[in-house]
C-alpha cells in the first residue's frame, strides 16, 4: 500500500472510530470516552504516585492503577456500549498504525560506501557470554579462522583487557580489528582502531546489538558479519567521547596514542536516574525491588548529583535524565529504544527529561514517551554535563562507570572505519509519531508529491 493509500485509510479508520460513537451510542457514548480518557491520564499518574512514593502512598497508587481501568470498563458495560467503545477504539488503533506508515518517509540517502582492500591479518576478539553464547552457537570462531583471522576467545572466568588485547595485535602487525560481542565490548576496541587508523568489524553477537542495528547488519545471523572480512566495503562512521574533567580541549595525541582519559562510546552515555540505579549493587541480583527502592529519592532529587546540561543551545537545568548519543535517535523513538538514521551527521544527540508532578507524568505517558513539557529533545556538537558533586555515575553502552565532572561529550566526525558486508539487510527505519495536519494533506494530496517524490 502507497504512503497516499495508508493516510487515507487512516482519515477513513478516524472518521469510521467517531461515527461508530454517535450512531449507536449517540451524546451517552462521547461522555463515556471522556470519561475513559480521564482514565487514562488517571492511571498515568498513578504510575507517577507509585514511582515517587512509598508505603501507604505508593500502596494506593497501585490500587488506583488496578480500580481506574476496572470502573471505567463498568461504566460502559452498564451502559450497554462496552462494544461500541471497543469496535470504535480498534478502528482508532488502525487509524494511527496506518496514519504513522504513511508517515514514514522514503529511505534516506545511504552513508557513502568506499572500497576496501581485503586484509592480510584480521584481528578478532570475541565473547562467548555475548548474547547468551552466539559465539558458539553460529561457530563464528571457526568460520573466521577459516578465512584467515586471528582470534581471541575470552575466558569468563579471567577478566581481560580487551584493550590492550587490540594494540598487542596492531604491534604484531594486525591490519584489522574485530568484535563478536556486546556495544561495550565493540567501543573499547573501536577506540584502538580509530587511533592507529585500522578498519573494525562489528559481528552482532551481542545481546541487543544497537549500533550492529545501525549500521545495516544481520543481527539475526551474526555469522553473516564475517563477510566483510572477504567481501566488503567501508562506511566511515562518527566516534563519541567522552572527557572527564581536565582542561576543555584535549591535547592531540600522537599518531599512534590512544585518547589519553577519554571514554569511547558507540552508543550513548546516559547520566542520571538510570545511570544512578545500575551502580547499585543490589542492582544484578534484584532489578525490580532496587528501581522501586531508589526512584522515589531520584525523582524527587533528594538523592543523587543535581544535573547540568550545556550544549549548542539552552541550558538544561536539573533533568532527572539525560541522554547523550552517537547521532541523533529517530524522532519520536528515543531513549536507546529506537534507530539512528545515519552515523556519520557529526551531531551529538540529546535527550533530556524533567518531570515534576503527576500531570508533567501524564502528559508524557499519554504522548507514549514522544512529547511533553518534561522532555528536550536537541541535537550538539559538544555536551558538557556537569554537576554539583565530584563524581557522577555514567551508563556508557551498558557498561557502569563512574566519572569526575564536568563530563565533556563529543564526537570524532567519520573517524571510525566500519568494514561491513558488501550485501546486507541496511537500515530499517521505524514510523514516527502521529501528526494528523501532515496524514490529511499527505491524503489529499495528488500525484507525485503524495508519494515523497516531488515538492512538499
Amino acid at each position: 500500500m502507497g504512503r497516499r493509500w495508508a493516510a487515507r485509510l487512516s482519515l477513513a479508520a478516524g472518521v469510521a472510530a467517531l461515527l461508530v460513537l454517535v450512531v449507536f451510542g449517540g451524546l451517552v457514548s462521547l461522555v463515556l470516552m471522556g470519561v475513559g480518557w480521564a482514565g487514562l491520564a488517571l492511571s498515568a499518574a498513578g504510575v507517577w504516585w507509585m514511582l515517587t512514593h512509598t508505603g501507604r502512598i505508593r500502596v494506593l497508587a497501585v490500587l488506583l492503577l488496578v480500580a481506574v481501568p476496572l470502573a471505567v470498563l463498568a461504566l460502559y458495560a452498564a451502559a450497554g456500549l462496552l462494544w461500541v467503545v471497543l469496535v470504535s477504539l480498534g478502528l482508532w488503533a488502525l487509524a494511527v498504525f496506518a496514519g504513522r506508515a504513511a508517515l514514514v518517509e522514503d529511505a534516506p540517502p545511504a552513508m557513502p560506501e568506499h572500497p576496501a582492500r581485503r586484509a592480510g591479518r584480521p584481528f578478532l576478539i570475541m565473547n562467548p557470554r555475548s548474547g547468551g553464547g552466539k559465539v558458539a552457537r553460529f561457530r563464528l570462531a571457526e568460520r573466521a579462522r577459516a578465512l584467515g583471522a586471528e582470534v581471541v576467545v575470552l575466558d569468563p572466568d579471567r577478566p581481560q583487557d580487551v584493550a590492550e588485547l587490540a594494540r598487542e595485535a596492531v604491534r604484531r602487525g594486525a591490519d584489522l580489528l574485530g568484535v563478536a560481542g556486546g556495544d561495550g565490548t565493540q567501543a573499547l576496541v573501536a577506540g584502538v582502531a580509530v587511533a592507529h587508523d585500522l578498519p573494525f568489524v562489528v559481528i552482532s553477537a551481542g545481546t541487543r546489538n544497537h549500533f550492529a542495528l545501525d549500521l545495516g547488519l544481520d543481527r539475526k545471523n551474526p555469522a553473516g558479519c564475517l563477510e566483510a572480512l572477504t567481501d566488503g566495503v567501508e562506511l566511515r562512521v562518527d566516534l563519541g567521547y567522552l572527557r572527564a574533567g581536565g582542561p576543555e580541549e584535549p591535547e592531540e595525541p600522537e599518531e599512534s596514542a590512544e585518547p589519553g582519559t577519554e571514554v569511547v562510546f558507540v552508543n550513548s552515555a546516559s547520566f542520571g536516574v538510570y545511570a544512578e540505579v545500575v551502580q547499585s549493587p543490589a542492582y544484578r541480583e534484584d532489578k525490580v525491588r532496587t528501581i522501586l527502592a531508589m526512584l522515589p529519592d531520584l525523582l524527587a532529587q533528594e538523592s543523587g548529583a543535581r544535573l547540568s546540561v550545556r550544549g549548542d543551545g539552552p541550558v538544561l537545568d536539573a533533568p532527572q535524565a539525560v541522554l547523550v548519543s552517537n547521532n541523533p535517535y529517530q524522532r519520536g523513538d528515543s531513549a536507546g529504544l529506537g534507530r539512528r538514521e545515519r552515523l556519520d551527521t557529526g551531531e551529538l544527540g540529546v535527550l533530556g527529561i524533567h518531570v515534576g508532578n503527576a500531570a508533567e507524568a501524564a502528559e508524557l505517558l499519554l504522548h507514549g514517551g514522544q512529547q511533553g513539557r518534561g522532555l528536550t529533545e536537541t541535537t550538539a556538537r559538544e555536551v558538557v554535563v556537569d554537576a554539583d558533586a565530584p563524581v557522577i555515575p555514567v551508563g556508557v553502552d551498558g557498561e557502569a562507570l563512574t566519572l569526575p565532572t564536568p563530563v565533556r561529550c563529543r564526537l570524532a566526525a567519520g573517524a571510525l572505519r566500519v568494514r561491513v558486508p558488501r550485501h546486507r539487510p541496511g537500515v530499517r527505519l521505524g514510523a514516527p509519531p502521529m501528526d494528523w495536519r501532515r496524514v490529511r494533506r499527505l491524503a489529499l494530496t495528488m500525484g507525485r508529491a503524495a508519494a515523497g517524490r516531488g515538492p512538499a
